[in-house]
């Protein structure tokens, strides 16, 4: 759940759309919270004002005609039918009896400067709270006028669950109109990130459906549509230059291989009929020379045949060719493969572990991945290459998390850890010692990158750990 919540808060038209929200309900509860301070203060000021009045009449009533005059001005104001529920009366002679009104005693511990207090008194036998003010009279007497609050706590009441029902449809809406947001958002959003996920895998021709709106999406849409047309353009382009170049360079560089070993055989025969020449059989220098030529032009026809195999696998042309692919197979057989090679280099080959593990991809390619960090692995293993001994190599298979994995580790010397970044890139060689073009592990990085996994490397203390790890294949 907790994980569930954590993925929904990192997208942003989630956060947007619960920050906007938030922002309307805090305004609703806002304005709710004003409205019902302004109804309770206006009912608390009006019912302050009533008691104030009846006060001042019944002082000018007690001026004129004393405190019987207060007496009758009580009954009457308790008899007329008006506000006869909420208003609260009591006139006391001086030894505390009462004299008139509906109180039946004095409230207690009740304040005698004149300002209004809340008090429970007791009304025709119950027990209310009440706002009530009490004023000494001249003759020893007090008089207290006051009113019910039972009717203004209901109304308070009401406009409060009101107030609630109105908040609680508020967070609702919030919640309601998030998700809402977010679901509008993710379809404009997603139909872009989905085409951008197919062009990534090699799909160049795919583009950003319409979708028939003008808005800020739609535009945004149609300046993609129209990046990914230049892109392809453009590698089109780049393509039509490879092919032309590989059209005109392998055919030239053939012909030249075969030439020259027309007349490394010519010369050969020539010294199978005259070996005592004048420079000895293995000493022609003509020879010599066509041999190095032949070296060097077959290991630039590796090197152009390695390049247009990255191209190939880079533009995705194998992804149709997708099935179900046991790693754990294909490492057994690239260790038995490369297994005479390590016992003639004096390197201890394991194949540890060697659980199951099986990914969607094109057996070929990742057989030819796996087999390029194992022979990259052998020429770096342990001191094997001073002819020392305790040069050891594991390759492993092993699932973790739902993804597939191959590695391939070694006890060498290893690479430092800001080098790891730059492994892959096309002719980099840390090694200019060892023979080699530096494009092994740039076509395992392009095969990787087609099966949508990672090429990861760790300091294997001592050595080097290099992991394929792919998403693993449905069942």
């Amino acid at each position: 759940m907790t994980q569930a919540l954590r993925q929904l808060w990192r997208s942003v038209g989630f956060r947007l759309a619960f920050y906007y929200g938030l922002l309307v309900a805090i305004t609703m509860l806002a304005a709710l919270a004003i409205v019902y301070m302004q109804t309770v203060g206006v009912l608390q000021q009006r019912m302050v004002r009533q008691v104030a009045a009846s006060m001042q009449q019944l002082m000018v009533r007690y001026d004129a005609r004393g405190a019987d005059g207060v007496a009758g001005e009580i009954s009457n104001a308790l008899s007329d039918g008006r506000n006869s529920d909420n208003e609260i009366y009591l006139l006391t002679d001086r030894d505390g009896n009462k004299r008139a009104g509906n109180l039946d005693q004095m409230p207690s511990a009740a304040p005698d400067a004149g300002d209004g207090v809340h008090r429970r008194v007791v009304r025709a036998g119950q027990t209310v709270v009440a706002y009530i003010v009490i004023r000494h009279l001249p003759d020893g007497g007090q008089l207290v006028v006051g009113h019910d609050l039972r009717d203004q706590e209901s109304i308070e009441s009401l406009v409060a669950s009101a107030s609630a029902a109105a908040g609680i449809v508020a967070v609702l809406l919030l919640i309601g109109g998030t998700f809402v947001f977010r679901q509008e958002l993710e379809r404009s959003v997603g139909a872009v990130r989905r085409t951008a996920a197919r062009i990534a895998a090699g799909e160049l021709q795919e583009r950003v459906a319409p979708s028939g709106q003008e808005d800020e999406f739609a535009l945004l849409e149609h300046d993609i549509n129209a990046m990914l047309d230049r892109i392809q353009s453009l590698m089109d382009g780049v393509r039509h230059v490879s092919n032309t170049i590989a059209h005109n360079l392998r055919t030239p560089l053939t012909r030249v291989l075969v030439r020259l070993r027309t007349v490394e055989e010519a010369l050969q025969a020539k010294e199978g009929r005259d070996p005592l020449g004048p420079q000895g059989p293995h000493d022609h220098p003509q020879r010599e020379a066509v041999a190095t030529a032949i070296r060097e032009l077959e290991e630039l026809a590796v090197v152009f045949e390695k390049l247009l195999q990255i191209a190939e696998v880079e533009a995705g042309a194998r992804r149709q060719q997708f099935a179900p692919v046991a790693l754990h197979v294909i490492a057994d057989d690239v260790a038995e493969l490369y297994e005479a090679v390590a016992e003639a280099r004096g390197i201890m080959l394991l194949r540890e572990p060697a659980d199951m593990a099986v990914a969607l991809g094109d057996r070929d390619l990742l057989a030819g991945a796996a087999a390029n960090l194992l022979d990259n692995a052998l020429k770096y293993a342990g001191n094997a290459m001073e002819g020392g001994t305790g040069a050891t190599v594991r390759i492993g298979t092993h699932t973790v998390d739902g993804r597939a994995q191959l590695f391939v580790q070694d006890n060498g010397p290893g690479i430092p850890a800001a080098e790891y970044e730059r492994i892959g890139v096309r002719f980099h060689r840390l090694d200019r010692s060892t023979p080699g073009h530096g494009l092994g592990l740039a076509s395992v990085q392009a095969v990787v990158a087609l099966h949508g996994g990672r090429l990861q490397f760790a300091d294997a203390r001592p050595g080097l750990r290099a992991c394929i790890d792919l998403p693993m294949a449905d069942d």
